[in-house]
């Protein structure tokens, strides 16, 4: 059977059938991303969609790509149910409603890309070649990167994180992750077209430019856009493995005091030993003088800098913040920090409640403790670590890359502390690794991730897995980092240029099939 036949037999299926098979398709995704890693997939499941949407009305593209949508979210984002059942206390069935609510929610973005895809074509008549090679993958960059800031945006699972390995890692340090994204999605296009293509030699034009992305993005990931320090400084990333299910139990509090005191102290040989989010689940004014002044103290005796994660209340008693603190070796104070960074992108229902004065009290998660937090200020002060200034982010914020940047270039080096112990065995702290490894590459900067029980890690330059620890296993992961100067492209520009020129490209083809039409 040839593809044209292929083809027409889908287009013959019911509309039930063929979202059937979208949602088999979107199903599929996830599996492109790590754990699984089975990057093929990137390509093939977007490839199906795009099948099912050639000749369809915007209400047909709309079902279809909200089916395809619901089966990649709620799939590839299953791991909200552990956090809502598991941890948050819900009741089982109301966890599963509320998942399917929020895989619903992020499929809309999916369908109204084909309703809007669908429409366009319609009205301005646009041609195969131009609705393939540019309004499809120029959609699907523009809907990805709206999904990454509206209402406060879910840029989980775009399409570029699941690229942080050659070829296409290249780009990343120019375009950043929706460029990358961009590119998965033309290349397909550009398979798509050849499948399509009425002889030969589109054919292989089409597949040479697929080839050409490739070897381009070797040639990329060869120059080397950001310059090593001649300094080397140990890190020591402290992993209690406390169970989530203990975090706010009184009696236990004690023991992850404990905990994380006794693993730093066997590492006072390092440069610096760093603590993940919320490792203690205490106000800093609570812990400061019993505990944990008491232990820099002890840091700064070897020449260690210690870094911790814990919540933070203002001197009002007003507020409080999800925050980082330093407490550096060469600080003569010893009767406070020497710096902190409070978390800037807040996790809505999590870390606050919208609209909290209709909704709490509704199902146990959104009356969880400490899920009021503040918002720390974008133009905080950088937290430093042996002289060297850090990005830092905390847990799910280090998703925003074009959030990121803003500490850049100052940073030499990028922290992340997470807390992964609301999601258990699913894929969500996998999924969050190749994130942290996206904005390493996109930075030029090594990246160190510390977390409550999995994955620590820490990254190159280039987005390459040094060194992680085992999950759910109290560890402590040690390795030595070079701080790195100058600046990738990505960090000058940002994310405008890419949706700049996807913006460009889509006008450009209605204008150029409306001035083909009138000719």
């Amino acid at each position: 059977m040839g593809i044209s036949a292929f083809i027409k037999n889908i287009q013959q299926l019911s509309m039930l059938k063929q979202s059937v098979i979208a949602l088999f398709a979107g199903l599929c995704l996830p599996l492109a991303f790590s754990p699984v890693y089975f990057f093929p997939l990137a390509f093939l499941s977007p490839l199906v969609l795009f099948f099912l949407w050639l000749d369809k009305t915007p209400r047909q593209a709309f079902k279809l790509g909200f089916a395809f949508g619901f089966g990649f979210f709620a799939f590839g984002l299953s791991w909200v149910y552990v956090a809502i059942h598991v941890f948050g206390a819900t009741p089982a069935w109301v966890a599963v409603i509320m998942v399917a609510l929020f895989a619903a929610y992020l499929a809309l973005f999916i369908a109204l890309q084909g309703w809007l895809g669908a429409k366009l074509i319609a009205k301005f008549q646009i041609s195969f070649s131009l609705q393939v090679l540019i309004v499809f993958p120029v959609l699907w960059l523009l809907f990805e990167w709206l999904r990454g800031w509206f209402l406060t945006g879910m840029p989980w699972l775009h399409l570029g994180y699941a690229f942080p390995v050659l070829p296409l890692s290249g780009y990343a340090p120019v375009f950043g992750v929706y460029g990358v994204s961009f590119l998965v999605v033309f290349m397909t296009a550009l398979v798509f077209y050849a499948l399509n293509a009425a002889n030969n030699i589109k054919r292989i034009i089409a597949v040479t430019g697929a080839i050409s992305i490739l070897f381009i993005g070797f040639g990329l990931s060869k120059i080397e856009w950001t310059e090593p320090k001649d300094k080397l400084i140990k890190v020591s990333l402290v992993q209690g493995n406390a169970e989530q299910l203990t975090k706010w139990d009184a009696d236990k509090i004690k023991l992850r005091m404990d905990t994380y005191a006794e693993l730093s102290r066997q590492h006072w040989d390092s440069d610096v030993v760093i603590w993940p989010e919320n490792a203690m689940t205490i106000f800093y004014h609570q812990l400061d003088k019993k505990y944990l002044l008491p232990l820099a103290k002890e840091a700064k005796q070897t020449n260690t800098d210690l870094i911790v994660g814990l919540p933070f209340m203002d001197e009002d008693f007003e507020n409080y913040y999800s925050s980082m603190m330093s407490f550096s070796a060469s600080d003569k104070k010893l009767n406070s920090y020497s710096g902190v960074f409070h978390k800037v992108h807040l996790v809505p229902f999590g870390e606050y409640v919208p609209l909290e004065g209709l909704i709490r009290g509704l199902v146990k998660f959104f009356d969880l403790p400490m899920s009021n937090f503040s918002k720390g200020k974008q133009d905080q002060p950088l937290l430093k670590m042996r002289g060297e200034p850090l990005a830092t982010t905390i847990c799910y914020e280090d998703s925003f890359g074009e959030e990121l940047i803003r500490q850049l270039p100052e940073a030499t080096l990028l922290l992340n502390g997470s807390n992964n112990g609301w999601y258990g065995d699913s894929l969500a702290p996998h999924q969050h690794l190749q994130i942290s490894q996206m904005r390493a590459l996109e930075t030029g900067r090594m990246l160190l991730r510390a977390t409550t029980n999995g994955i620590s890690a820490v990254i190159d330059h280039k987005g390459k897995i040094l060194a992680r620890s085992p999950q759910f296993k109290t560890y402590v992961l040690t390795y030595s980092v070079r701080p790195r100067t100058g600046a990738t492209p990505y960090v000058r520009w940002g994310n405008w240029p890419v949706i700049s020129l996807a913006f460009l490209l889509l006008f450009g083809a209605i204008i150029y099939t409306n001035k083909t039409k009138n000719t």
